[in-house]
């Protein structure tokens, strides 16, 4: 599988004056964030702080919920995703999605991984069985689960661990070639033995992939990022590298956070 190409000079997300609303009540205020290509930024903040609708409006899937109001944009690629002329489904193309627990399809292994590059390409649909063979294999080795599967790739998905499902679901977006992959603490239901693997995973995938990823775990935002913003009260209070927030954050809102005063 060709690996998709990336512009590090431009910003793989460009948040500029977004505000967004749940029906009266306002969730993010005058947010603006801009999350570098190629890394690992982090998303951290006590609950309600707005981390997960911001990244819920990345993609669009917000607007699933007909009393949600936007203002502002938001530009994953130089493009903005709300403008009438992009499509949701060729915005999500672009932005992977994983969730707090494992969610694969009631499909086997092999029809999980491939789901979604039939739904996107209809050349797909016809292609040679040995073609699409390669791009299953591709993508579980991508995501270091080829050798726990190879032998059981028509069995069904839901026999996985819950480690290896979510393993799955992350390879599952890889076929269509995302740009941008967003993650909504996608180690909260796993145990320590395999946050630490889905950790590992998630760090061989930088570079090739951005990953925006929220989390409540500190331990775990220190180490599986390279950038950092603290969130609270629906406003970015502070964004920089994740080193430099942990040892000498700027802000005395983020150190109170770190150091645990409250959240």
């Amino acid at each position: 599988m060709a690996k998709p190409t990336r512009d590090r000079n431009q910003p793989a997300v460009a948040v500029k004056g977004l505000n967004l609303w749940y029906g009266n009540f306002q969730a993010l205020y005058d947010v603006n964030l801009e999350v570098p290509a190629g890394k690992i930024t982090s998303l951290i903040g006590p609950s309600g702080c707005g981390k997960s609708t911001l990244l819920r409006a990345c993609n669009r899937i917000i607007q699933r919920l007909s009393y949600v109001r936007i203002q502002g944009s938001i530009e994953v690629f130089g493009k903005d995703v709300y403008a009438p002329s992009n499509e949701v489904v060729q915005v999500r193309k672009q932005i992977g999605m994983v969730f707090q627990r494992p969610n694969p399809l009631p499909l086997s292994i092999r029809d999980n991984i491939l789901f979604g590059l039939r739904l996107h390409d209809s050349d797909a649909r016809k292609a040679p069985r040995t073609e699409l063979d390669q791009v299953v294999q591709s993508s579980l080795e991508q995501v270091l689960l080829w050798d726990e599967v190879k032998d059981r790739l028509d069995a069904p998905a839901k026999v996985l661990s819950l480690e290896a499902q979510q393993k799955l679901c992350i390879a599952r977006l890889l076929p269509v070639k995302p740009r941008l992959l967003l993650m909504d603490e996608p180690c909260s239901a796993l145990d320590p033995k395999a946050t630490a693997a889905v950790e590992e995973l998630i760090w061989e995938l930088r570079g090739e992939y951005t990953i925006l990823i929220v989390t409540h775990n500190m331990a775990q935002a220190r180490r599986a990022s390279e950038e950092c913003v603290f969130m609270l009260l629906g406003k970015v209070i502070e964004h920089s590298a994740t080193d430099e927030m942990f040892v000498t954050p700027k802000s005395e809102k983020t150190a109170d956070y770190i150091e645990g005063r409250y959240g």
